[in-house]
């Protein structure tokens, strides 16, 4: 097995420090990614600090993967050395079920496996991207064209893809009016992706503080929820609302931001229950609903409208030294917008 540096958490309270793991060796339809750039997401934080339930220590975070491809297994036919890659949040499924039969395998009956946290088919638990390199099968690898450069590529595999599936999914485009909430690591993806598939696009921020960025990535409006106002004002405005904060928030305030048969989406991922009075919903046909990342095909999709269109993340690439204050960071909403680790420090 091929031993590599990372970084891992070894309890909800500790913070990261540095390690060594073991990456398997490769199978027939393997991939030896070295692993240029990982990217933070805030479930990286939530997991490492098991804010979503037990997690089994020590734990390599880190599912925004960009590198190059190392070596390839014998029967492998998608990729070759050199080429540049990347790995989002799952790294197998079943392949068997009706979803991933439908290239749906992030909602994989039998449950995918996740890139970090999760049990591998030899039964090893998985370990993410803070590390030096990662060992996938090559049916979930994804090919980062030339037209992006690989650090911002990185939180594409997870804050991309999480904001293009929904809107996607919903028709953003020409003729629609989208709302984002919030305007961090996937809210500012999901600016730059609803405005490049055409449609009229509005922030809705605690604050106008981010709103000349909100601008310059592609919003057409920006609203501080501070305000009163804003939610008498954008009553019955929007077709979609994407919610992308990891926080509660007053959905029964924002439900009435839409107009008939609109739609609000939530891919932040709260700890504490979300509550909707029925209400909110009947009078205008409205419905809520909830959003994970795209399979493996969508998620390609996604990498090459990216490069079609020049999109990639707003980053700041840090050391691995300096992962425990990215947390902090990230938690004061201290980083315009997402911190992605130069590999080559760990």
């Amino acid at each position: 097995m091929l031993t590599v540096k990372a970084y891992a958490a070894t309890s909800a309270t500790e913070p990261l420090a540095p390690t060594t793991i073991e990456r398997r060796d490769l199978g027939p339809h393997d991939v030896l990614i070295d692993i240029r750039y990982s990217g933070i997401c805030h479930s990286d934080i939530h997991t490492a600090r098991s804010e979503w339930g037990p997690t089994t220590y020590p734990i390599v975070v880190g599912h925004e993967i960009a590198g190059v491809v190392r070596e390839v297994g014998p029967e492998v036919s998608k990729f070759s050395v050199g080429d540049r890659v990347g790995v989002g949040c799952m790294v197998d499924s079943c392949r068997e079920c009706d979803n991933c039969r439908k290239g749906l395998e992030q909602y994989c009956l039998n449950g995918n496996i996740g890139t970090y946290g999760a049990v591998d088919r030899d039964g090893r638990p998985t370990q993410g991207g803070y590390a030096q390199a990662i060992v996938v099968t090559e049916d979930f690898v994804l090919r980062i064209p030339d037209g992006i450069e690989l650090d911002a590529a990185a939180p594409l595999l997870c804050a991309g893809i999480t904001t293009y599936s929904p809107l996607r999914h919903w028709n953003a485009g020409p003729g629609t009016r989208v709302a984002v909430i919030g305007m961090g690591g996937l809210g500012h993806m999901a600016v730059k992706l609803a405005h490049a598939m055409g449609a009229e696009v509005t922030v809705l921020s605690q604050s106008l503080k981010k709103r000349e960025d909100g601008l310059r990535l592609g919003a057409d409006h920006y609203h501080a929820t501070s305000d009163e106002e804003t939610f008498t004002k954008l009553a019955g405005s929007f077709d979609l609302i994407i919610n992308t904060v990891s926080a509660k928030i007053d959905l029964d305030a924002y439900l009435r931001l839409l107009a008939v048969d609109g739609t609000l989406v939530n891919v932040g991922a709260p700890e504490d229950p979300l509550s909707v009075h029925a209400f909110s919903l009947i009078p205008a046909r409205r419905s809520f609903a909830g959003s994970m990342i795209g399979g493996i095909a969508e998620t390609q999709e996604m990498l090459d409208f990216c490069a079609e269109r020049g999109i990639g993340a707003e980053i700041e690439v840090i050391p691995a030294e300096k992962i425990n204050d990215a947390y902090e960071r990230v938690l004061a909403s201290d980083v315009r917008y997402r911190f992605v680790i130069d590999a080559s420090t760990f």
